[in-house]
């Protein structure tokens, strides 16, 4: 019988924020300011580069209402100031739409592949065969994200999948449509005053945009405006024009919160599927195969995202 992988996104998240904090670097001081008492002082202002920049530099996590606690064990001050009344809706790890008023406006095509892919208990994720996720996945994953921040390139390093995106801040500009197609796509950026605003096309015509599986195609041009509102929050609106998919452009929110004094671990995905594909290319049976495959040993986390029909194996990094 088929089951929801809500349950199993949630353990992953669980397991990932709950592990002790053992093996990774040892404490190193960062600069973040600090409150009378001496603690990390989230609200303060946000850090400029010297030539006078908003900073993203930092790991940051998934925002979640109440605030919560880093992987450095310093709670964030507050949730990001919510948007304003006429602000666009927050999007979600699981339905980049779940708070747009009337739904995403998908075409025809589109809204029936969704329904198929939620159908199908979203086992075709890229994400589920250690592939990369489509660019809201990887803004809305549980799991932090490190942004290296320099004068004329910006790189976002994702925690989940090992996931590296590039966006130019040279002066470039996008290259044609017929370039090869990438899943990050071509990303440039530039300063509107303190908002950065990232320009990307060339994506995949197969890009997931949540887990529930709504398309993007490679007709697809986003446009991303990244806020640092203090020391600890940041906020990025996303606008997604995509003809081919959608009846209309829209724009979702996504909040992030510093995770200070902390780092990325390091994170496997194995795909238990890609041997038997092998296996059966060479022409043999699955009787055949289990007679050989005695197959890697996996935590219990990888053994529930089995479990809910994803069909492969999350691998996540180790605290000794």
């Amino acid at each position: 019988m088929r089951t929801s992988i809500h349950a199993g996104v949630a353990a992953m998240a669980l397991a990932t924020a709950a592990v002790p904090v053992l093996a990774q670097w040892p404490s190193y001081p960062s600069g973040v300011p600090k409150t009378t008492d001496g603690k990390p002082d989230l609200t303060a202002l946000a850090p400029r580069t010297p030539d006078g920049k908003p900073d993203f530099s930092g790991v940051w996590d998934l925002a979640q209402p109440g605030g919560g606690r880093g992987r450095g064990g310093a709670r964030a001050a507050a949730t990001p100031p919510p948007p304003p009344p006429d602000g666009p809706p927050l999007a979600t790890f699981f339905n980049i739409g779940a708070n747009i008023k009337d739904g995403l406006p998908l075409q025809p095509w589109a809204a029936e592949l969704l329904n198929k892919r939620k159908s199908e208990n979203s086992k075709d994720n890229p994400d589920a065969h250690c592939l990369p996720m489509g660019l809201m996945q990887f803004h809305e994953h549980p799991q932090p994200r490190k942004i290296i921040q320099t004068p004329k390139e910006l790189v976002i390093i994702y925690e989940a999948n090992y996931g590296l995106r590039q966006i130019y801040l040279d002066g470039r500009s996008l290259p044609p449509r017929d370039v090869e197609p990438w899943w990050f796509g071509y990303s440039i950026g530039h300063w509107d005053e303190d908002t950065l605003v990232v320009e990307t096309t060339g994506y995949r015509d197969d890009v997931w945009l949540d887990v529930w599986g709504t398309p993007m195609t490679s007709a697809a041009k986003t446009v991303e405006r990244f806020r640092r509102v203090n020391f600890g929050s940041m906020q990025i609106d996303i606008t997604i024009d995509d003809p081919k998919a959608f009846t209309k452009p829209f724009t979702v929110r996504v909040n992030h919160r510093l995770s200070p004094d902390s780092e990325l671990i390091e994170f496997i995905c194995q795909d238990r599927d890609a041997p038997l594909l092998r296996w059966k290319r060479l022409g043999f049976g699955d009787d055949e195969r289990q007679d050989t495959e005695a197959g890697p040993s996996h935590s219990g986390i990888c053994r529930v995202f089995r479990s809910q029909g994803f069909g492969s194996v999350w691998n996540g990094g180790h605290r000794r």
